[in-house]
């Protein structure tokens, strides 16, 4: 078993291997909470979580960071004299956290807020000032408070996305008096006029608070240590946001992260879905138009490195894609008379496993979940018992890992009141229907057949009787 992970700083596919054979650490950089999520954040999480489900089904143990930026000059922007930056940041964190949930992603192991490391920050802007790779600005500057990262002084600098600094844009992230260069970056912004005090804390270098790039680095260290195995997130940060993290965490002397992982992103018009340009979708929108395992499955059906452009029609497929996978296991229920046990998990196949390991490749995975649906199917039709049962298992355990076991343990709920009611119009149709061609009345059994099938409905004579379900479209 190999599995292979594409590394952006590397721009190859490298064969994974943890710094411990049995534990996998993972760092993924959170939300930023200054208003709701939309669905491209739900794409860059669910990522790293079918990402995190199957290092975990292959070693065992995974350790998952994802932190929260809690204080950010966004945060601050947003805040009203009815709702406080504090306050702000903790409502959006609850709607993350909500629409990560809703599409079946795991919590993390641990899910630190940026207020909660000032200590850690503050430690490690100290030794990178000690190094020399790090200066405070002077109160002649009109700028005392602050701290940058001074990027010339870090010859690597650069590496993560293979630029050198002159061809670099300059730091756009605090207000460029007291810097040596225009492409240094804050590492602590000095309090400002204006600024709430809540928004700053005590520091060596003057009352203020953190940049957004030491907060990472800071965090991933306090978690996993000064060396870990992933570190994730969206195509969009790669720089500056990672570029700065690698370059501060390597000149303090940590040896960081050993595989740099990155989601695509999702488009609206082949325009990146963002904030800044007002053309996202809210996650909270899309999860009540669609049913949350929907949402999951569109999201997850394409490459995670590759563009997606959602549309209606992604949903359409998704929707009926999971439909045919409920019938399969209904139908493997109805052969085995309800036998929980055939609709458990068991038995991943290699090819599934092979895709998996490939880079993460979950739509030559799905493909290989629904070739298993359409061999179980002619098992179901043929009455192959045995056959039935290893292929709803094996689908059960590729769902399993895929985060979409729900849909398929969905298939022994009782029915809601409406279905309940549905099913008996439908019996007694099917009755009329038997008995019909028992007296084999055949126009009345076709009558009653089109009409059944004019309403939407599907039916299946098999050997334990005729069964209904409904159409796909």
């Amino acid at each position: 078993m190999t599995v292979r992970i594409y590394d952006t700083k590397a721009q190859a596919l490298r064969d994974f291997v943890p710094r411990d054979p049995d534990h996998v650490s993972i760092y993924v950089c959170g939300p930023t909470v200054q208003s709701g999520p939309h669905i491209g954040h739900v794409r860059g999480a669910l990522a790293f979580d079918i990402l995190r489900r199957w290092l975990t089904y292959r070693f065992g143990r995974v350790t998952f960071v994802r932190n929260v930026t809690d204080i950010d000059d966004k945060v601050l922007a947003n805040a009203t004299d009815s709702e406080e930056w504090w306050a702000l940041a903790y409502r959006m964190e609850q709607e993350f956290t909500h629409a990560y949930s809703a599409a079946g992603i795991l919590p993390p192991t641990y899910e630190p807020r940026a207020t909660a490391s000032i200590p850690q920050m503050q430690e490690l802007i100290a030794r990178l000032i000690d190094a020399g790779h790090a200066y405070a600005a002077g109160a002649e500057s009109d700028a005392a408070g602050d701290v940058y990262f001074d990027v010339r002084s870090w010859p690597a600098y650069g590496a993560l996305t293979r630029q050198s600094v002159d061809a670099m844009e300059p730091a756009g992230d605090a207000d460029p008096r007291g810097k040596r260069d225009p492409h240094d970056f804050a590492l602590w912004k000095g309090a400002k006029p204006g600024e709430p005090k809540s928004a700053t804390w005590e520091s060596p270098w003057g009352r203020g608070r953190p940049g957004w790039h030491i907060e990472c680095s800071a965090m991933s260290r306090r978690y996993l240590g000064p060396e870990f195995d992933i570190h994730g997130g969206g195509l969009d940060l790669r720089f500056p946001h990672h570029e700065n993290e690698l370059a501060q965490s390597a000149a303090a002397g940590d040896a960081f992260a050993r595989y740099w992982v990155h989601n695509g992103l999702v488009t609206v018009g082949g325009q990146k879905m963002s904030k800044s340009l007002g053309n996202f979708v809210l996650a909270q929108d899309v999860l009540a138009e669609h049913e949350p395992l929907v949402v999951r499955y569109a999201l997850a059906a394409a490459h995670y490195r590759s563009t997606l452009d959602l549309t209606p029609e992604s949903y359409a497929e998704a929707r009926a894609a999971l439909e045919r996978i409920t019938t399969f296991r209904q139908r493997v229920l109805r052969l085995t008379a309800g036998d929980p046990a055939a609709v458990t998990p068991a038995g991943i196949p290699e090819a599934f496993a092979a895709a998996m390991d490939d880079d993460l490749g979950v739509p030559q995975a799905l493909a290989v979940l629904h070739e298993t649906v359409r061999a179980g199917n002619v098992a179901v039709d043929d009455g192959d018992r045995d056959g039935a049962i290893a292929a709803s298992r094996a689908v059960a355990a590729m769902l399993d890992v895929l985060g979409l076991l729900e849909t398929g343990s969905a298939v022994a709920s009782a029915p809601d009141a409406a279905a309940a009611a549905l099913d008996g119009l439908l019996r007694a149709l099917i009755d009329q229907r038997a008995e019909a061609r028992a007296n084999k009345n055949w126009a009345a059994a076709d009558r009653i057949r089109d009409a059944i099938a004019a309403a939407g409905v599907a039916l299946e004579d098999g050997p334990t009787g005729t069964h209904w379900s409904l159409n796909d479209g």
